[in-house]
């Protein structure tokens, strides 16, 4: 099994939306934050690096900065955590095709906020702990249950997932 950047991501954020993002019940691309954010990445940084950059149908890097910076555009900082973890798996993967990135940037261009997010060997084998995980989890018959969170609100599979 593949993991993608997303699915680093959803891990984070919710593992029952990794579950069913990974069994092809998606809900986002009706959803105007996704787009708003999708809007936000394509307009951001337009000069400065290669952007976009999709490797083995697996990650899609927002921008590369001289392959030596990656930089993972996000509308907001509500699930840093989650992009902490999605950008180090982008350096993760990278390193392991054999382009030694140095380092990672959060970009936030709405809140002009810019984080710096380093990788060490503690990170990469905690990665691949999570990678097992991730598989764990994406290979079960049925999700877990939802569980209520904050950030379920604004999430696209909040009405499938508390809807009766």
């Amino acid at each position: 099994m593949r993991v993608t950047g997303n699915m680093v991501n959803y891990y984070f954020v919710c593992k029952r939306k990794l579950w069913l993002f990974t069994h092809q019940i998606q809900f986002e691309e009706t959803s105007q934050k996704v787009q708003l954010g999708s809007i936000l990445d394509k307009t951001s940084y337009v000069n400065e690096g290669l952007h976009h950059v999709a490797m083995d149908n697996q990650i899609n890097i927002d921008l590369i900065q001289n392959w030596q910076t990656v930089h993972e555009v996000k509308k907001s900082n509500a699930i840093e955590p989650a992009s902490f973890w999605q950008l180090k798996y982008y350096i993760y993967y990278l390193r392991k095709k054999g382009i030694n990135i140095s380092k990672g940037l959060l970009d936030y261009p709405l809140l002009k906020k810019c984080v710096k997010v380093d990788y060490t060997d503690d990170d990469r084998k905690q990665m691949e702990k999570y990678i097992a995980d991730i598989k764990y989890i994406c290979e079960q018959k049925k999700p877990e249950k939802p569980h209520l969170m904050p950030i379920c609100k604004s999430c696209a599979f909040y009405e499938y997932c508390f809807s009766k």
